[in-house]
């Protein structure tokens, strides 16, 4: 019923919690939640009618409309504070989840966990988390269609450990070619302008790039250097 991205969602998120499930489109990720016991009881939001009516559908099938309550409004803005310790968000840009998240603060604050699978600007979310005291306790990547998804865990705790499941995926290789490879085409196209060039933004894309083919000529002995990684 889910795709490993969401599998991957699901599986940060600890036994008995509650949780919000955000933009829960047809409710599956809500109703694995239950039936695998890693939800007690979940909140699935959805700003649109028809999904929401088609989650409320799926979750009545289902048998869990007692502990699944499905609210049809924006973001977490159908929440009150306390309601839920755990909040995921999956499929959305990292601009809209910061909106989400910034649109309603004392509902994030008063949860332990964040789970977010952006579909972009993950660095920009990352930053976010750092600047509102969430801590990130682990990441893991996951593949689906043939495009690979970043997803985050953050907690309150200070001081986590930094052991990462992303660093042991074998996804990581292939992730990180692919994150070389857009960079390059963004550099590309800057390069066409002498503004663009000049500017803070083409010196950090250069650098990020550099760091990236060195971590990958340290970690992955195939890699090629450019362009991905060498498989012959």
């Amino acid at each position: 019923m889910i795709d490993s991205r969401i599998q991957a969602v699901l599986n940060f998120v600890r036994g008995g919690s509650r949780v919000a499930d955000i933009g829960a489109d047809h409710g599956y990720l809500s109703i694995e939640l239950v039936r695998s016991g890693r939800a007690a009881r979940v909140i699935a939001t959805e700003k649109n009618l028809h999904p929401c009516e088609a989650a409320r559908k799926n979750i009545s099938a289902a048998g869990l409309g007692d502990v699944i309550d499905v609210r049809l409004g924006d973001g977490l803005q159908v929440l009150t504070a306390g309601e839920v310790d755990t909040i995921c968000i999956a499929g959305m840009g990292g601009a809209l989840i910061q909106k989400i998240f910034d649109d309603a603060p004392e509902v994030v604050q008063s949860a332990r966990q964040l789970i977010v699978q952006p579909m972009n600007a993950a660095d920009k979310i990352r930053a976010w988390l750092a600047a509102n005291t969430w801590t990130i306790d682990d990441e893991d990547l996951a593949e689906s269609a043939g495009i690979i998804y970043e997803i985050i865990s953050a907690v309150k705790a200070p001081d986590v450990p930094k052991i990462f499941k992303r660093e042991s995926s074998p996804l990581l290789e292939k992730f990180l070619a692919q994150r070389i490879d857009k960079l390059e085409r963004v550099l590309a196209e800057m390069s066409k302008s002498p503004v663009a060039r000049a500017s803070d933004k083409f010196a950090a894309t250069q650098a990020e790039i550099a760091d990236l083919r060195r971590f990958c000529r340290a970690r992955f002995s195939c890699y090629n250097g450019g362009g991905g990684v060498d498989n012959a």
